[in-house]
């Protein structure tokens, strides 16, 4: 094993042109989401030719304005300095809530209103009672249908992926990947250990976690994250940070994943050999790691591989897919990595594809390295996925030096 850990990085990250504007965005969308997520259901449900009775249209216009008023109060203080887990969970929801509202408010308040018009269906305010309930209806439906999603033991997803330069005796290497677990203010303590039985019947090789393990400190989601020390391995457990370590003293993961058996892959890499054959296991911290000022925590993709024979493929754990450009420059093979969720709530997928190169699955970036994409096996924040669903990985890795038949 080589532990490169307190090497100056030698890369650095550039800001594009398309990363800049989204940063600028993000400034002001605190400011505005609020409003537009609350204000415009409110506009398209109750004022927009429906003509309810009066009763009908103050208590409704106050329910919205409660939403606005409550929603970010109750993040702040669930995720503030409080970290009050019932407010986060009231916030958490309402988000969700109104992110499900807002589309379907503004998808069915253009869409159906016009079928409807042009369908000739009733007169205008029976088209906008009709969208109305429609809305409210669906809404219903996706939020009932996403908690579900949210909550289960997530599916396992099966694929094989050939890497070119795998040696003959590694082919059929089961690799097992977990990520973005977010255990956080709801209990998930049962299903951490569900999830954790489902990974051992899939007899891996390797298990990777690619971080975000959870949104708190390891000392209050100990009991979250316990389960996690179950997982078997016939070689090892890996792990690497996500960006939601280092809102929570990301040291203290590191070492509860270390005394839970798994090996912090901080900027180092071990070897997986079977049949004469080898395989490099590396790992990088996330690349928010520098920006947090703890001592030794970056991304330092040249100290990960530092000692390591360059001939040999390589297997590398990165939390954002879009560390995939520095993987590509140094001729990796295939780069394991979690962040997006999916989207998580549709269609929230095409705001992450702003800041990333790929939402979920297997992709070809330069003319080696394949990148896959977990949809997370968790999710952040609102207890919802809708048209997102959650994935244990198994990875079979297959050569490309296998011998023909005669």
């Amino acid at each position: 094993m080589t532990d490169t850990s307190d090497t100056r990085p030698a890369e650095g990250a550039a800001r594009t042109p398309r990363q800049s504007r989204l940063h600028r965005l993000m400034r002001y969308l605190p400011l505005i989401a609020p409003v537009l997520l609350w204000a415009v259901p409110c506009g398209v449900l109750l004022y927009t030719g429906q003509h309810w009775p009066a009763p009908v249209t103050a208590v409704g216009t106050v329910l919205f304005a409660l939403g606005l008023i409550g929603m970010p109060l109750a993040m702040v203080r669930g995720h503030g300095r409080r970290q009050q887990d019932r407010a986060a969970i009231v916030g958490d929801t309402l988000l969700g809530t109104s992110w499900v509202l807002f589309t379907w408010s503004v998808l069915l308040g253009v869409l159906l209103r016009l079928a409807l018009t042009l369908a000739g269906v009733g007169d205008s305010q029976d088209r906008a009672r009709i969208v109305t309930w429609a809305v409210l209806g669906v809404t219903a439906v996706l939020l009932a249908w996403g908690y579900a999603e949210a909550r289960r033991v997530p599916r396992v997803r099966r694929l094989d992926v050939r890497l070119p330069r795998l040696g003959a005796g590694l082919d059929g290497t089961r690799v097992v990947l977990i990520t973005d677990t977010h255990y956080g203010p709801l209990d998930r303590a049962r299903w951490s250990a569900r999830v954790c039985e489902t990974v051992n019947t899939l007899e891996a090789d390797l298990v990777c976690h690619t971080g975000d393990i959870a949104d708190g400190t390891a000392e209050r989601r100990r009991a979250q994250a316990a389960p996690l020390g179950t997982v078997r391995a016939t070689r090892a457990r890996v792990y690497v940070t996500g960006n939601h370590e280092y809102y929570s003293e990301a040291q203290g993961w590191v070492d509860l994943m270390d005394e839970l058996g798994w090996e912090p892959l901080r900027n180092r890499h071990l070897l997986l050999e079977r049949g004469g054959d080898t395989l490099v296991v590396a790992g990088v911290d996330d690349v928010t790691a520098e920006s947090s000022g703890l001592a030794g925590h970056r991304a330092h993709l040249a100290g990960a591989l530092a000692g390591a024979d360059p001939g040999l493929p390589v297997l590398l754990l990165a939390h954002q897919p879009k560390f995939v450009d520095r993987a590509a420059a140094e001729g990796i093979d295939l780069q394991l990595s979690g962040h997006t969720h999916g989207g998580q709530i549709w269609p929230f997928h095409h705001l992450v594809r702003l800041d990333q190169p790929a939402l979920a699955g297997l992709s070809r970036h330069g003319t080696r390295t394949l990148l896959y994409t977990s949809r997370g096996t968790g999710f952040w924040g609102p207890p919802f996925r809708v048209f997102a669903p959650s994935e244990i990985t198994l990875l079979v890795l297959r050569s490309g030096h296998l011998p023909t038949s005669p």
